[in-house]
């Protein structure tokens, strides 16, 4: 084997290692989809939370964390930077797998730079996009406010539908790009469709994260739930764990289930969209949607969802179940609707937001 063989080798398992150390969920999906795209969507998810570690760091000031974020997307250029050492020195003794996912980012770089120039061309203008954003929500360091006693927040309601597009609705448009790069046989109006969905559709799953970990997001000091909703209900964002505010904390987490539960409508739409040729893609699309309307239907009845110490999860037997029928209705939208609804139960508000593809 020569280096350069070696090299790719190493480079390859690394990623491959490393993918379910940083998202368990998003490995298993992944495995569903057909080659090339598999490779391809692993890359370049693994770009995405490079950026998301640099952004989501409790250490890193902000300052640092917009330089870090602004030459990671410089790294991902045609003509940029040979490589991409001024990403992996951020974390020098990395403590967790996110860390070191960072500290060697050179890895998931040349591997992103063997790519086919089409796939290349697909992923980069939106992990740019990602980076722009995040940059722009950089904030003040995670941590820093919890112990001073008062909570950083996301502002407004725009501010909270504005990072869920930087940090997840724009992998749903990445993965579109990608998908129609495998399918080339599918429709410029099925295409336009898919688009007119994906902001949607990445909104919903991040807003599903946002409200299963609130709890966690609040020890570091950091709120996802806006102060305007918070305030509308009469209460601050530091007030959201106490007692005696816990009838109107519950209403501001209704609200936003079901602001979650809309986008994921969207999804649906995505997904029946898709061709039905595409059996992979609808599954990886299917497996994804499925963990979030049982993960919200599990907050919904969750009486400890703001208990400090709790955490909602679906249990592995539920993550077995849902793969498992998943792969049994994926090529009927028919059947595809009917778990959907199966999961969602009584109460589950119609409609979508059906959004463009642009930060609201």
């Amino acid at each position: 084997m020569s280096p350069n063989d070696s090299e790719i080798l190493a480079d390859r398992t690394f990623c491959d290692a490393m993918l379910p150390r940083v998202s368990r969920t998003f490995a298993l999906c992944i495995r569903l989809l057909p080659q090339p795209l598999e490779r391809c969507t692993l890359v370049a998810y693994l770009l995405c939370r490079v950026a998301d570690t640099l952004e989501d760091s409790e250490h890193l000031p902000p300052e640092e964390k917009r330089r870090l974020l602004g030459a990671w997307s410089k790294c991902l250029e045609e003509e940029g930077p040979a490589d991409p050492v001024a990403i992996t020195g951020a974390f020098p003794t990395p403590a967790t797998d996110e860390e070191r996912l960072v500290r060697e980012a050179d890895r998931v770089w040349r591997e992103f730079r063997r790519l086919p120039p089409d796939q290349r061309a697909a992923i980069r203008p939106w992990v740019q996009e990602m980076c722009s954003g995040m940059a722009e929500f950089a904030g003040a360091p995670r941590g820093a406010a919890g112990r001073s006693g008062r909570v950083e927040s996301l502002a407004t309601m725009a501010d909270l539908d504005r990072y869920c597009y930087y940090v997840a609705g724009t992998v749903g448009h990445l993965l579109t790009e990608l998908f129609r790069l495998h399918d080339r046989a599918a429709s410029g109006e099925r295409y336009g469709k898919l688009k007119s969905l994906a902001t949607s559709f990445g909104r919903g799953l991040q807003l599903t994260n946002i409200i299963k970990d609130v709890s966690d997001d609040r020890r570091r000091g950091f709120s996802f739930v806006p102060r305007q909703l918070c305030e509308l209900f009469g209460i601050r964002p530091e007030e959201l764990q106490e007692q005696r505010y816990q009838d109107s904390a519950r209403r501001i987490m209704l609200a936003l289930i079901r602001k979650a539960k809309l986008h994921l409508n969207d999804a649906l739409a995505y997904t029946t969209t898709l061709p039905r040729t595409q059996y992979g893609i609808r599954l990886f699309c299917l497996t994804a949607l499925y963990f979030a309307v049982r993960t919200l239907r599990l907050a919904e009845k969750d009486e400890h969802l703001l208990d400090p110490e709790h955490k909602v999860k679906i249990s592995r037997s539920q993550v077995r179940r849902t793969v498992l029928v998943a792969r049994l209705v994926a090529p009927s939208n028919a059947l595809v609707r009917a778990y959907f609804r199966n999961l969602a139960g009584e109460g589950w508000p119609a409609g979508g937001y059906s959004l463009a593809g642009v930060p609201a």
